[in-house]
């Protein structure tokens, strides 16, 4: 008899977005690829309208934060998201915080702390933004940082950013 090795599920949160093309179908269509190529998803905030962030000269994004479970290492996760992107039209560029159909970007992995050159987790900039912090809090309130060891939600009582985040109940 053989038996496989059992694999060591992992818990990321995802912030899914984007401000071209149609959003909310995109978004979807994202988290249906999630499920079928990565994992389960566990939890997934309301979907939150926000102006864009660093370059404020562009349409409104749509995001979602979703708590997900895997068994992909981290590395590998990162490669099926942006298979992901990619294949709702996303081109990435050197250029940062330009308009794109999709961006989906790894917040939390456990509780690792990762930093190479190709992957950074925690994300470097949740904890100063509230398009992350918000639907963040909703699905994951007492998540402890690992670096900061904060709360989400002493994280985004203490966040700077100004910008409005409204939640949208209906899109379909």
């Amino acid at each position: 008899m053989f038996f496989l090795p059992l694999s060591k599920m992992n818990t990321a949160f995802l912030i899914l977005g984007g401000n071209q093309g149609e959003k909310f179908k995109n978004i979807s269509i994202a988290k249906e690829a999630i499920k079928i190529n990565i994992g389960n998803i566990r939890k997934e905030s309301h979907l939150v309208l926000t102006k864009a962030w660093g370059n404020v000269h562009q349409p409104d994004f749509l995001n979602q934060v979703i708590e997900i479970t895997t068994v992909l290492p981290a590395e590998k996760l990162l490669e099926e998201l942006l298979k992901i992107e990619k294949s709702l039209g996303r081109v990435r560029t050197e250029q940062k915080w330009i308009e794109r159909t999709m961006d989906i970007d790894i917040l939390f992995y456990n509780n690792d702390i990762i930093n190479t050159s190709n992957l950074i987790i925690p994300h470097p900039l949740l904890h100063e933004r509230n398009f992350v912090l918000v639907p963040l809090q909703e699905i994951a309130k007492d998540y402890k940082h690992p670096i900061f060891n904060k709360s989400v939600t002493e994280m985004l009582n203490s966040c700077l950013d100004e910008l409005e985040v409204i939640r949208v109940y209906s899109h379909f």
